[in-house]
């Protein structure tokens, strides 16, 4: 095991009755990253990090966090770590600052209440009720919470699920200042340009089994992957069988007929694309060259789109 690990999964499987949740599950994330792993719904991610938590039990595999194995070693670990589930519940009439002594007093090592409140954006609502929070704020608090023994490492599972776009944000601003200070930070989720912004390294899960890990820069730009789009617009609905491998797929049809290309190396397609044009008396309105996503690369590995 490499001495810079926080977590190491080596073979993880967890099994209900026939039903295999997860399978053979290998990773090490190193400290001080982002690692995030990213999945449909009903993919197997929260069942993984409830294992690292200690929630849940695995089938069979060995499992490290911290050096310490969470199915047996649980109380060396929970002082050093910090956990937001995906949904959390507190007493309503209770104050914001109120709920945050509260769970300081659990742990030994305990993190500054007003740099905390600073860095979750609550500082100007430490006084009010819960009841009176907005979910995103509610949100906020939930990750306050997590942080508020100074882990040394961060479980997020769906941080940022049902918030709006702004909210969101937010807390990914939230979560790159953690990794500043040196925390590593563990998170589920299944938006997938949550999981490109955020993550170092992305592990992706499919029906309980890994079948990508790296970055998603790494990702993308794998050999033989088409790592650019082009995006056009004709005047009339074009034969694109006279483009031969570039196969463009018609991304929408109102009036106009638009198509979407991936392509490696972005000037012969283009010759051929406005070749092909000319030869057809067609006009070209409009084209764009874009940057493959990691969406493009989970639809690709899995053949299915993540519904948000």
């Amino acid at each position: 095991m490499s001495t810079q690990s926080a977590v190491v999964v080596n073979g993880l499987t967890k099994q209900y009755g026939r039903t295999i949740a997860l399978d053979r599950i290998c990773f090490e994330v190193e400290r001080g990253e982002i690692f995030g792993v990213l999945g449909r719904n009903g993919a197997g991610k929260t069942t993984l990090i409830e294992i690292l938590e200690g929630i849940r039990t695995a089938t069979n595999g060995s499992i490290q966090v911290l050096g310490f194995d969470p199915g047996k070693e649980l109380d060396q670990i929970k002082q050093r770590v910090g956990i937001q589930l995906q949904a959390s519940s507190f007493f309503r009439r209770l104050r914001v600052i109120e709920v945050i002594e509260q769970f300081r007093t659990y742990y030994a090592r305990r993190a500054d209440t007003e740099e905390l409140l600073t860095l979750v954006a609550l500082m100007e609502k430490r006084h009010s009720f819960i009841a009176d929070l907005s979910g995103g704020q509610r949100q906020r608090l939930a990750l306050a919470l997590a942080l508020v023994n100074d882990p040394d490492i961060v479980f997020l599972d769906e941080p940022t699920v049902g918030l709006d776009p702004q909210v969101r944000r937010q807390l990914w601003h939230t979560v790159l200042q953690m990794k500043k200070t040196g925390k590593t930070v563990f998170l589920t989720t299944h938006y997938i340009e949550e999981a490109e912004y955020l993550c170092d390294r992305v592990c992706i899960i499919n029906e309980g089994k890994t079948i990508a890990l790296d970055s998603p820069e790494n990702l993308i730009a794998r050999p033989g992957f088409k790592t650019r789009q082009l995006r056009f617009t004709t005047a009339r609905p074009l034969s694109i069988e006279h483009l031969g491998d570039f196969s463009p797929t018609i991304a929408s049809s109102n009036g106009k007929v638009s198509y979407v290309m991936d392509v490696e190396n972005t000037g012969p397609a283009i010759v051929r694309l406005v070749g092909v044009v000319e030869q057809q008396a067609n006009e070209l309105i409009e084209l764009q060259i874009g940057r493959v996503s990691l969406e493009d690369v989970f639809v690709e590995l899995t053949g299915k789109e993540i519904r948000q």
